[in-house]
């Protein structure tokens, strides 16, 4: 069992889903009759996350009614479960930064996007020392950006386009301590455009 909770960012728009799923967050969106964010759920549970934070915002509403149902008799039974709303949009980073005040978060923690499947890593990433970061092998790195390392420390985040052919990617999954929002006095702001280039810079 993991001791450290998961916060899932499952606040935004989902805007290049919309067309297509309008009437529901991104993270709901129905896969084989289940909302998305069910087999996320379930797989973080076999593999050790049994405390679960949602960060939410859009259609926070239908988030809510989902995660009551399941914390009632569903996939997150006998899990322990918290919600923040986010009043206005605050970006990935601000909406974390904003969960560690609400909730008094004082140890490291694992944090996910809600809409990305996270088939394994989870152990392995929260047996880093935080912060880290899980990145993954594919073949074209152009239409997600790149992470450059050296000696398993990051070097510099490649922005999407800016770089081709093979190469590590961020997989949407990181171990992370309160202490690095302490310089960050912003409230509103991206974690992959403010918080890490951040990191790699001071450390």
């Amino acid at each position: 069992m993991i001791e450290s909770p998961l916060l899932l960012l499952a606040g935004g728009f989902g805007t290049r889903l919309a067309s297509v799923v309008a009437d529901v967050p991104k993270p709901l969106a129905p896969v084989n009759g289940r909302p998305f964010l069910y087999y996320q759920i379930e797989s973080c549970r076999g593999q050790g996350i049994n405390h679960f934070i949602f960060l939410i915002h859009h259609l926070a509403g239908k988030m809510r009614n989902f995660i009551a149902v399941e914390h009632e008799s569903g996939i997150l039974k006998d899990c322990r479960v918290d919600i923040v709303e986010e009043l206005v949009p605050l970006g990935t980073g601000g909406s974390i930064k904003n969960a560690v005040k609400q909730l008094g978060l004082k140890g490291s923690f694992l944090v996910s996007n809600a809409d990305t499947y996270l088939s394994g890593g989870v152990k392995e990433v929260h047996s880093t020392t935080a912060p880290a970061i899980a990145t993954l092998m594919v073949d074209d790195v152009t239409r997600y950006g790149k992470v450059e390392l050296q000696a398993d420390l990051v070097q510099s985040f490649v922005e999407k386009g800016n770089s081709t052919g093979s190469g590590l990617i961020n997989s949407g999954l990181y171990h992370l301590h309160p202490s690095v929002f302490e310089n960050i006095h912003e409230d509103a702001f991206s974690i992959e455009q403010t918080l890490f280039p951040f990191l790699v810079q001071s450390k």
